[in-house]
């Protein structure tokens, strides 16, 4: 049972990012912040996935690495991989190197151009899993926090169905939680309530 954690500046965080300067900057700053925009959702959707058995500040600090061999994580680009380039990737030591991986990214852009080409795009397709607005949750210690939802086993289930890979309840509700679809920062958290008053589209 991990509550709030009192920081040197003063300020009390959720406890996973420890002391650690740089993560306590994504807390900050990016973590529990509505995040609205179709790229940069495919972007954390497809990183959520690489962190599948590993920990997040692993890929965090690795994030600038996949934006330089994944094409800024532009979908049209990634579709059109070659195996060519796919052993380029498995090469780069800058990334994860799993194949699984890298060819479920591929799999996954194709999937979401679909969606863009389809409908309304493909923030609006998540965010219809929320009614449009993040969910403010008031969890005062990081064991009350599920590890999965019915609406994150949902919002899983249509992803898979859609053909996207690394795509599992537990990832999506990681990705829920990073891009403000919920806001899990403890009711203690500094951000908790300046994320809770974040509720309109950011313009871009």
């Amino acid at each position: 049972m991990k509550s709030g954690r009192l920081h040197d500046d003063g300020l009390v965080r959720c406890p996973w990012p420890g002391e650690d300067p740089f993560y306590m900057a994504y807390h900050d700053t990016e973590w529990g912040v509505p995040e609205y925009d179709d790229k940069a959702l495919f972007e954390k959707l497809i990183l959520d996935g690489f962190q599948a058995g590993l920990s997040w500040i692993t890929i965090l600090r690795k994030r600038d690495n996949f934006r330089k061999a994944f094409d800024d994580f532009e979908p049209a680009k990634i579709a059109r991989y070659s195996d060519k380039k796919v052993e380029a990737l498995m090469n780069d030591a800058g990334i994860v190197r799993n194949r699984a991986k890298i060819v479920g990214t591929v799999n996954s852009a194709k999937s979401y151009l679909k969606i863009m080409e389809e409908g309304p795009g493909f923030s609006a397709f998540l965010w219809d899993f929320v009614d449009g607005k993040p969910k403010v949750n008031t969890f005062k210690t990081t064991a009350s926090v599920p590890a999965a939802t019915p609406v994150s086993t949902k919002m899983s289930k249509e992803l898979i169905a859609r053909g996207f890979k690394f795509v599992g309840p537990t990832i999506v509700y990681a990705f829920m939680q990073a891009t403000g679809m919920v806001n899990d920062h403890l009711v203690t958290c500094h951000c908790h309530e300046t994320c809770s008053k974040l509720k309109k589209p950011k313009r871009r």
